[in-house]
């Protein structure tokens, strides 16, 4: 997926350089795995897409559709899907995972089909809204994610910008963000250059530029990481300081995803399943 990214302009041809020298290889831990909840898969017909739109919830080892669990909600990178979410495995084997022989506290993940649009409003396709209004309730129906439990948000790549917007523009929905290698983009030109899809208009990257945006999270906890080789390294270094104090920024070994984000995975469910529950 990445050579694809690289091919669409989407990333520099840096990348290539940068895997072919070794940069991008960071040890990945091995992990242990409790047996995967169940999970259920389904569609709805998008008012906000304009078009059917599927998802996938998982549910935690021990548990099973009916029962009350926090939400985490899974936003998937560029050319990715509900079924390619950038997790490395099934979001119920992510959900499985043991921490010095433990399970992360118990919590349901859901990944949706969001497109190419950087997970904001484009006039004909808003998966922003579609998150908001459609999923998120539909959720709340099946007893995730209620108030008491609570939703944190975790994306890698275009799913990490995705997660950061999601909070800024509804702070009072979410506990806990946790963004991997998030492609930020600086300026419209910027983007617009890369990926001209990507927004609709400078007005549309006005809105949902996540930079000028952050002093929207006062009391949500952020855990963003980001490779030194990561062509979007620049986003993150300008989002860094405007980020809340108290905002954990980790810049380390590592190219765009890949191997750094199956590193910082795990790293970032234990961060985000800290915050929710009772």
């Amino acid at each position: 997926m990445l050579f694809e990214l690289v091919e669409n302009g989407v990333l520099p041809g840096r990348y290539r350089l940068d895997n072919f020298l070794g940069y991008c290889n960071v040890p990945v831990p091995k992990h242990d795995y409790a047996t995967p909840g169940p999970s259920i898969s389904g569609s709805f017909h998008s008012r906000f897409r304009q078009r059917t739109v599927g998802f996938t919830i998982a549910y935690p080892p021990f548990h099973r559709p009916g029962d009350t669990l926090p939400l985490l909600l899974v936003l998937h990178g560029y050319l990715g899907s509900r079924l390619n979410s950038g997790l490395g495995s099934s979001p119920a084997r992510a959900d499985a995972v043991k921490v010095d022989g433990r399970v992360l506290p118990p919590m349901a993940l859901v990944t949706v089909d969001g497109g190419n649009g950087y997970w904001n409003p484009h006039p004909t396709d808003d998966p922003f809204g579609m998150v908001i209004h459609e999923l998120i309730p539909m959720c709340w129906n099946r007893g995730l994610g209620r108030p008491r439990q609570g939703i944190a948000a975790l994306g890698v790549s275009m799913g990490g910008y995705g997660a950061l917007l999601m909070a800024e523009k509804q702070p009072k929905l979410f506990r806990a963000v946790a963004a991997i290698s998030p492609a930020i983009w600086t300026s419209y030109g910027q983007a617009r250059a890369a990926n001209p899809g990507a927004y609709a208009s400078a007005k549309a990257f006005a809105w949902a530029d996540v930079v000028a945006h952050a002093p929207s999270l006062p009391d949500i906890p952020i855990r963003v990481a980001a490779g030194i080789d990561d062509p979007f390294l620049p986003g993150v270094q300008a989002l860094k300081p405007e980020l809340p104090r108290g905002a954990r920024v980790i810049i380390a070994s590592g190219c765009h995803g890949g191997p750094f984000a199956a590193q910082q995975l795990t790293p970032s469910l234990q961060f985000v399943s800290r915050y929710l529950g009772e």
